[in-house]
């Protein structure tokens, strides 16, 4: 399946049905009266966040969606019927942007998360609702009110636990290979990762979802290269993994260059949990393992783990420390979330 994080939909709601002019005609029954029903209201548009979705794909083959409308009012105090409501089934993750591309209308980050993104028309009243004391046939009646018709951007950002970071060829999708069941292209040259990849990582009977996401360049956060595509995709990580070529020359600057540009992109991209990774060490000697972690940890400022996805050396270790950082964040999160709610509900105290 084709991996598709941005597409722009045609969205409208159904319009409200007319209300209805009728008098009662029976035989005996000289004064029958007004009977005319409500118009039904108009089916509304609702996007869904849903399970098993990890791509937009398939709103590159249908862009519009309409709902029904609703039916007129008929005799005999009939209201009409409702129109059908359409949903829009999404991936959890995915933003509902306006027309600007800039207002973002909802987020839907939960499993089960529904919103009314295009209210239905309310059905026109029949002429039984103008009947008065002084008006005991009227003859008018509402028309339905008109849908609501907008244009909508869908933007997906994957929900994984944590987010490979690096230059391109830096062995992040190697990595992905050698720990997960997925099957990410590798090979020798750069930008060989095109699409993000979610692969699930066991380690210790516990499971974590681990995204890879192409390979970051100098000016990445300013649209160079492919990284402002899918740094997005790396927003709802819980910790980053920073993996860094040792064998590239200059480590020392692959690994600021990145660091700059998760600075530079909006959010708080560059706040979050961060594990340093010097990777490829298969090819490096004891005397340059050192050298680099040692020149490294004082550019960090803080320790630097040694790993080969290659050769497995150091994988474990890594893993380790990934799952550990995951579940302190989730436990701060949910630590922040019971204090926010507790002073919620907190009564104020009463002064005289």
């Amino acid at each position: 399946m084709k991996f598709l994080d941005l597409c722009k939909v045609y969205i409208r709601s159904g319009s409200g049905g007319g209300g209805c002019v009728s008098f009662r005609r029976e035989k005996f029954i000289e004064y029958g009266g007004p009977d005319g029903g409500d118009g039904g209201n108009g089916g509304s548009v609702i996007a869904e966040a849903v399970p098993g979705l990890n791509t937009l794909i398939d709103f590159r083959y249908q862009q519009h969606f309409f709902a029904q409308n609703g039916q007129h009012g008929m005799g005999s105090q009939r209201t009409g019927k409702t129109g059908d409501d359409i949903i829009l089934r999404v991936p959890v993750g995915t933003e509902l942007i306006d027309e600007d591309e800039e207002t973002v209308i909802a987020d839907l980050t939960e499993e089960g998360q529904r919103i009314v993104i295009a209210k239905g028309g309310n059905g026109g009243w029949g002429n039984l609702r103008f009947k008065t004391s002084t008006n005991q046939a009227p003859r008018k009646s509402n028309p339905g009110q008109e849908g609501i018709e907008r244009t909508l951007w869908l933007r997906l950002k994957l929900i994984a636990d944590a987010g490979l970071l690096g230059m391109p060829n830096a062995g992040k999708s190697t990595f992905l290979a050698a720990t997960s069941n997925a099957r990410p292209k590798v090979a020798d040259y750069p930008f060989t990762t095109l699409v993000p990849n979610l692969g699930v990582v066991g380690v210790d009977n516990v499971e974590f979802v681990v995204a890879d996401i192409p390979g970051l360049i100098a000016g990445a956060s300013e649209g160079r290269g492919l990284g402002d595509l899918f740094l997005g995709h790396v927003e709802r990580c819980s910790v980053l993994l920073h993996l860094v070529d040792g064998t590239s020359g200059d480590p020392m600057r692959d690994y600021q260059t990145i660091i700059d540009e998760i600075e530079a992109y909006e959010g708080d991209l560059g706040n979050k949990p961060r594990i340093t990774v010097l990777n490829k060490i298969d090819a490096l000697d004891a005397e340059e393992r050192e050298f680099l972690k040692s020149e490294m940890e004082a550019v960090v400022g803080g320790p630097v783990m040694l790993m080969s996805g290659v050769s497995g050396e150091g994988l474990q270790p890594v893993l380790r420390e990934l799952r550990d950082q995951i579940d302190s964040t989730k436990l701060r999160h949910r630590k922040d979330a019971e204090a926010a709610a507790a002073s919620e509900e907190e009564p104020e105290t009463w002064q005289p």
